[in-house]
């Protein structure tokens, strides 16, 4: 996939009344505060600034819709797990993300961000539930993955993937500083894409 173009179209946040009905196919991108969540879609769109980074963890508070190409759609989710987000606020998160889960109709997968350096957290488990019930397959990438070294990645991928506790789970390996990853992740997209177009002709036939 080559981007040619990425703009932020559409933000939702707890008190926006529905979310928006793209026709496009949409992949979703889930993961704790500070784990290079927006350092990972700038990465794949080629863009410095587009996907706010910050040194503050939970500052994505909304869900953040970026049309690629006019063709699809990259949705940042909110970030979760950190205390110091307001409570209230942190409460609402849970229901807006399963809601969008469950309600949308464009979308074709999504992707689950954990920091390579540690296992899954409590929090990482629970979203790979959510997703899974709402009938998907999650995509983990692992981040932060230039922080080890080389000797290092084989034992923290392998403490990755027992925590799901045997599920067979894809594991990309990511790194926003080196690259590393970023042609893995957008081929994995294509080859969603592909599976998608093939099976609207199946149903086209019907």
């Amino acid at each position: 996939m080559i981007i040619k173009s990425a703009e932020l179209e559409t933000v939702v946040g707890v008190t926006t009344k529905g979310l928006p009905q793209n026709k496009h196919p949409e992949f979703a991108f889930a993961g704790r505060s500070n784990v290079g969540k927006s350092s990972l879609i700038n990465s794949l769109m080629s863009r410095k600034n587009l996907a706010r980074t910050s040194s503050t963890p939970g500052k994505t508070q909304t869900m953040n819709f970026y049309n690629i190409n006019k063709e699809l759609y990259f949705v940042d989710l909110p970030g979760y797990g950190y205390a110091k987000v307001k409570v209230d606020f942190k409460a609402q998160w849970g229901p807006m993300i399963e809601r969008y889960l469950k309600g949308s109709k464009s979308l074709r997968a999504v992707f689950i961000l954990v920091d390579m350096r540690r296992p899954p957290t409590d929090d990482d488990m629970m979203m790979y539930e959510w997703v899974v019930k709402a009938g998907f397959n999650p995509i983990i990438i692992a981040t932060k993955s230039d922080k080890l070294k080389r000797s290092q990645v084989k034992g923290a991928l392998a403490a990755i993937e027992a925590a799901f506790k045997g599920e067979k789970v894809r594991i990309i390996p990511f790194s926003a500083l080196k690259g590393t990853g970023r042609d893995e992740i957008l081929k994995c997209i294509d080859e969603l894409l592909i599976t998608d177009a093939e099976e609207n002709k199946e149903d086209m036939k019907k």
